[in-house]
Parts: structure tokens; C-alpha cells; sequence
């Protein structure tokens, strides 16, 4: 039970420290959707979407009603769709249908996002899988909310170098085809290693197949509360410094475990888990570079914030796993730029670079996360940092991922503009020397040694 105390610390951080819940997301198994006829499974798709989520919408507003606590987004997330239209779908246009019935299905109940436009290829892909990636820019550029995430790698299986060389093409052509509004369809296509199965975070939330017939994940965020928690103790000791973190950790994520112990009560569909993650946004105060400001450093990228940020994602998981029953998804702190105004200000500072932020994710949640890069880069350029976000989840057993964005007729120093969540981002220089000989091999790169423990 949350007491009444609780209650008015709540509503200090809500009103004051910009504490949400990002997301509410109805994990939605479509199994039992597959057929091999495209229009039935089409409509069967769009008629298993709109039953289960039907109240989705309505009952995320009646749970900020009844406790005054903003809930960003209501989102759903549904299988791989390469695993449930490989029977139907023969041709990548055959895929796009079911993008647009996602995105008919997701308008219909009122969600902001649909996730699960995916396919999982970290050991090989299957003609379905290679014909839905092929799909991407067509199905994301003809729908908006849908957004589609390819798993490259894994710690046990090593990284599919094939898919990892295709994506680099798919990434480009999404840019180009969306060139007339600053390539932002590359804002809803992320690539993973060792992607989770019950991530509430978009663009990567897919309805693992582990997973029950549909559940409840909940996304809280809360940047702007650790920042202020941090402020009260500024010049203090690292113990005293990792206290304030991991209390102010249990203190938002109960919010979120209790947002989604209602939401689950009454949609009668069960709990899944809370995900730590701190996301930021582009208004001010809600940003993880100024947490990372706050511990003592005069930006993000300066000496020192690879280990602040080591130290921060951890104290949000020790503080974040006593307040839930059920820990999942990512749960660790975000670092994208265009979305986090601290970052957008320590790229224009020149304190922070691509390798920087590929240092980062060492050790935070996600990746290179909503980074601008010149339009003209080439597609092998773009496998090679892919190649080695996946090589540092691979190595390290954790999640990474990447979501790029080449900004078609864009070059170093022009700005792109996303707007809301997704704010704007500079484009940031990218390394010149090529890597198209080791790009272009065929075949995988093997998993590292430690994955062998069966």
C-alpha cells in the first residue's frame, strides 16, 4: 500500500519534477492470428487488436484521473510480425498490408504507437524474416504509428553480419523515402542485440513469444526528480550521492507499479512489469545529461561521464527492484540525443561525440539512441556502427540497440526537427574511413566464449 505521505511526495514530483509514466503498453500475442490466406489474417489481426485493447485508451486516462499521475503514452506491442505473416505474406508488399492494418487497428482504440513490426534474425533469417525488413521503408512511411525493430545479435548466437549489412541499406533507404520531412521515419526503426521481450519503450517493443496471450508493461520516467533529489545533496560523498539515487529510484517506480497494478485490475489482463528506464524529454529539467551535470561534470562527455553514468544506472536498478514485484524491459537510463536537451546542448558544445556516446552505452540502457548523422553517409558506414553497438551488447550480455537517423540533404551543423517527445537533434560528424571490405563479408561474427554455460 502506497500511504498518504507517499501520496503528497507524488504530487510534489509530478507538479514540480516533470514525473510521468511514459507509457502504458498492452502486450498483445497474435499466434493465433496466423493463417495463410493475407486478407484473413489481416482482419483476423485487426480484429484480435481492437477486441483486447478496446478499453486500453480509457482506462489509462481514468487511472491519471483517479490519481492525478500524467501518463504519457498508451501504447500496444505485438508479435514479431515476421513470425506471424511468414505463412501469407510472399513478397514485402505483402508485408506492408498488415503495417497498415496495425496502424488501421492502433487508430481505431487510440493508442500513440503500435511496436512489433519486427523480425529476430541474430543467428540467420528466414525468407520472412528478409521480406518484412525488405518492407520497412514502404510500411513505415505509409503508416504513422507503427513502429518496427529488428534484433541483430545475441550473446548466445553471436551477430547475423548479413542482417547487420542489410539494415544499413534499410536504414538509408527509410531516410530517403522520408527526405521531405528530415528522415524521420528512421525514428521508428531500432536494431538490437539481446533485445527484451517485454520492453514498453518504443521503437523496440515486440510482444515476446515467452509471453502470455496479452499483458500489462508499464514505463515510468523520472530525470527531472532524481536531478532535484541530487541538487539537495550537491557537493556530498559518493555513498551519500548513491543513497539519493537509488531512494529516489524506489520512489518512481512505485508510481509505476502501482499505475500498472490498476491498469491490470481493470482490463482483467495480468501484470507484466515495470520498466526502471530513465527516458527523458526535451523540456527542461527532464533531462539524464543534467543528472550527469548535477554529479559534477560541466557537460555531458566530459571526463568522468562514462563512470557517472555506470554509477547512475546502477543505483536506479538497486533502488528500482525493491519497489515492483516484477523488473523487466530495459530498466537503465536513456542517452538519445534529440531527445534529451542536456545532450542537444553538450553536442552543440562540442563536449560530446559519437564515440563518446558509443563509450556510454557500455554501461546505460540502450544505445545510440536518436542520433543525426550526415544523409550522405554510406550504407556500409551506417552496418559499421551498428556492428559495433552489437558487438558491445553481445561482449557485455546486455541490451543495445541503435536508431540513426541520416539526414537526407542535411550535413554536420544543420539541425533536424521531429517535434513533441522526439524534439530536434544536430547532426552529428561521423568517422570517414571506410569499412566496406569487412562490412561486406558474408556469414556471422561468432558468440564471445563466456556465452558457452549450458
Amino acid at each position: 500500500m502506497i500511504n498518504s505521505w507517499e501520496v503528497q511526495e507524488t504530487n510534489e514530483m509530478i507538479e514540480k519534477e516533470n514525473l510521468d509514466v511514459r507509457t502504458i503498453t498492452l502486450g498483445i500475442s497474435l499466434l493465433d492470428c496466423i493463417d495463410s490466406d493475407l486478407d484473413r489474417l489481416n482482419q483476423n489481426i485487426y480484429n484480435k487488436i481492437t477486441t483486447v485493447a478496446k478499453d486500453l485508451v480509457a482506462t489509462g486516462e481514468k487511472i491519471e484521473k483517479s490519481y492525478s499521475i500524467p501518463i504519457v503514452n498508451k501504447r500496444i506491442s505485438v508479435t514479431p510480425i515476421a513470425l506471424v505473416g511468414g505463412s501469407a505474406c510472399k513478397t514485402p508488399e505483402d508485408f506492408a498490408t498488415i503495417a497498415a492494418t496495425m496502424d488501421r487497428a492502433a487508430k481505431t482504440v487510440g493508442v500513440n504507437l503500435i511496436g512489433g513490426y519486427s523480425a529476430l534474425v541474430s543467428k540467420g533469417m528466414t525468407k520472412a524474416d528478409e521480406l518484412l525488413i525488405r518492407s520497412i521503408p514502404q510500411a513505415l512511411h505509409s503508416t504513422e504509428r507503427v513502429c518496427s525493430s529488428v534484433n541483430l545479435a545475441s550473446t548466445k548466437t553471436g551477430i547475423n553480419m548479413d542482417a547487420v549489412r542489410l539494415m544499413g541499406e534499410i536504414i538509408l533507404q527509410t531516410a530517403e523515402i522520408s527526405k521531405d520531412n528530415d528522415s524521420a521515419d528512421c525514428m521508428k526503426l531500432v536494431v538490437f542485440c539481446n533485445a527484451p521481450d517485454d520492453n514498453p519503450f518504443m521503437a523496440g517493443a515486440f510482444h515476446g513469444v515467452t509471453e502470455a496471450d496479452a499483458i500489462i508493461n508499464v514505463g515510468v520516467s523520472g530525470p527531472g526528480v532524481v536531478k532535484n533529489a541530487l541538487e539537495k545533496v550537491r557537493g556530498e560523498n559518493f555513498e551519500v550521492l548513491c543513497e539519493t539515487i537509488k531512494k529516489t529510484a524506489f520512489k518512481v517506480t512505485r508510481v509505476g507499479q502501482l499505475v500498472a497494478q490498476e491498469a491490470s485490475k481493470m482490463l482483467n489482463i495480468p501484470f507484466g512489469i515495470v520498466d526502471l528506464s530513465l527516458a527523458p524529454t526535451p523540456a527542461i529539467g527532464d533531462s539524464v545529461a543534467d543528472i550527469l551535470c548535477e554529479c559534477g561534470l560541466e557537460y555531458a562527455g566530459a571526463p568522468g561521464t562514462t563512470a557517472a553514468l555506470a554509477m547512475l544506472n546502477d543505483q536506479v536498478k538497486k533502488g528500482g527492484v525493491m519497489a515492483s514485484s516484477y523488473v523487466g524491459g530495459l530498466s537503465g537510463a536513456f542517452i538519445p540525443v534529440s531527445e534529451d536537451q542536456g545532450m542537444i546542448n553538450a553536442v552543440e558544445a562540442g563536449a560530446i561525440s559519437l564515440e563518446k556516446l558509443e563509450a556510454m552505452t557500455c554501461v546505460c540502457s540502450v544505445g545510440l539512441d536518436m542520433i543525426a548523422i550526415p544523409g550522405d553517409t554510406k550504407a556500409t558506414t551506417i552496418s559499421g556502427m551498428i556492428a559495433d553497438e552489437m558487438a558491445i551488447g553481445m561482449v557485455n550480455q546486455k541490451t543495445t540497440a541503435a536508431r540513426l537517423i541520416p539526414a537526407v540533404g542535411k550535413g554536420v551543423g544543420d539541425r533536424v526537427e521531429f517535434g513533441g517527445l522526439f524534439g530536434y537533434a544536430p547532426v552529428m560528424p561521423v568517422n570517414k574511413y571506410s569499412c566496406d571490405d569487412f562490412i561486406n563479408r558474408t556469414g556471422r561474427i561468432p558468440a564471445p566464449i563466456h556465452s558457452f554455460k549450458n
